[in-house]
Formats: C-alpha cells, structure tokens, sequence
C-alpha cells in the first residue's frame, strides 16, 4: 500500500516491527482529523502486510506522548455534530486491530492519548510519564472508548475517579493499578519497547495474531462503544461543551450550567 502520510505522523518498518511515530511536539503531540486519518491508514497497512507482526506507537520528544486531539480544530466539529474518526460507531481506536501493538509512553499520555493506549496490548513508559482524562473539568468526556475500556483494565473506583475527578495519575501509580506494564528512563524508552516487540516476533505470528484476536473478540466492546457514542452526543452539543474549552483556551474559569 502506498501511503501520502503528512509530517506529523511517522511511519516505519524495521524487520517484522512496525514504528508508529506522533509527530507533532510543538503541540504536545495533539491529534488533528488528518493525523487520524494517517493513522488509521498505517494501521490498516500493518494489519495488511503478512511481514510485519508487531506495532510500537509512540510520541516525538520527550514531553509529550499524545495529549489527545487539537481543541481548536476538534471542538467546533463535534458541536456540530460532525464526526471526528469512527463513523462506525462500533470501533475504537485499534478495536480491530489484532496484531500486538506495543506503546512507548514518552511523556503526557493524556485525553485522547490515553484513549489510543487504552486500544494497546503492552504499555511501556519512562518514569516522567503522566496519564490522566480531564474532559470532565472542560465540559467533555472521553469517547473514545473509555467508559467501556477503562474500568475493564484497572480497578473500576481507580477508573472512575480518573473519569469523574479529572486528575492526572504518575507512571509509578499506573504502574500500581496495572495500567502500564514497565517503567524504565526515558533514554532506555525505545530500546525497552523494541526488546519487547523482538521478543514477540519469536513466536508464532498465527499463534500471537490469534490469542489476541480471541481476547479482543470475547470482550464484545462493540455494543458498550455504540452505547458511549450515543450517550456523548448530548455531552457534545451542550453549552457547557463549548463553554469549558473556550474558558480553557482563554485561560479563565469555565462559566458551567449543567446544561
């Protein structure tokens, strides 16, 4: 497949490993719909290509894995009604995906990106990595795919003060609650990610591809995603969704009603 990627997503391949790179550190790594659109399209082609059997996705920098999508740009379409990935309301980020995908977390793993990790297999962070879910301090909520994720993969009161709070978590306490896997210095990030990955390229392709696709398919997320994208649209098109990033951007105090 023949990829036209813009500069702000990277896309490798190195033997059976794939390397998935945001690329966008002067804005935290936030997502915009065209790096979405890129990322859907790498992932599409590492599912395609027989020679490849392992993906790491990770951030460029050391500031910022992912932040989660831009408000600038993100906003104004979800309030009106647009949609920003997922037309099929049954996915999420790599719901479909059933290749292991391997995150290298190399700073804020925050909003939408800890959405996409929430999508990976084995999680990987160095020690000043940050993990959090603030939609609920802006006016938002996180729908991609967290309500239905999350309290599947950690405790659910540990899950539900991160969705309901809004605080943010260090990587030792997500190491804690078993929401990453390892937590090494972040110049031993790529390395730590990378032996991982070889490792599984040591085994069966057809064995690995199949474990996980039984564990994706058993956990029968897809109704729970139609359920949040369903519920999230009264959140999107309220006045406190429009309201809490604007506050955000202005630097001031969200003005919320409820409503």
């Amino acid at each position: 497949m023949s990829l036209n990627l813009p500069d702000t997503f990277k896309y490798e391949k190195q033997g059976h490993i794939a390397i998935m790179t945001i690329n966008r550190p002067g804005a935290m790594n936030a997502f915009t719909a065209e790096m979405l659109a890129a990322m859907d399209a790498c992932f599409e082609d590492f599912q395609k290509d027989d020679e490849l059997w392992v993906a790491i996705l990770t951030g460029t920098g050391d500031k910022s894995f992912c932040s989660g999508m831009d408000l600038a740009e993100a906003i104004p379409l979800l309030n009106a009604g647009e949609e920003l990935g997922y037309e099929d309301h049954t996915k999420r980020p790599f719901s479909d995906v059933f290749k292991p995908i391997i995150t290298a977390v190399n700073g804020f793993c925050i909003a939408g990106g800890m959405e996409f990790m929430q999508g990976t297999d084995i999680r990987i962070a160095a020690e000043h990595a940050t993990f959090g879910l603030g939609e609920v301090r802006f006016g938002l909520i996180p729908t991609g795919g967290t309500h239905v994720r999350l309290p599947r993969q950690i405790p659910w009161a540990v899950a539900m003060e991160l969705l309901l709070v809004g605080d943010n978590l260090s990587a030792e306490r997500a190491y804690d609650i078993g929401l990453i896997n390892k937590i090494v210095p972040k110049e031993e990030l790529m390395d730590a990610a990378m032996k991982v990955a070889e490792k599984i390229c040591k085994n069966s392709p057809l064995a690995v591809r199949t474990a996980k696709e039984i564990v994706v398919r058993q956990a029968n997320l897809e109704p729970g995603f139609v359920l949040e994208k369903a519920l999230g649209a009264r959140v999107f098109g309220s006045h406190d969704a429009n309201e809490g990033p604007k506050a955000f951007m202005e630097k001031r105090k969200p003005n919320f009603k409820g409503c």
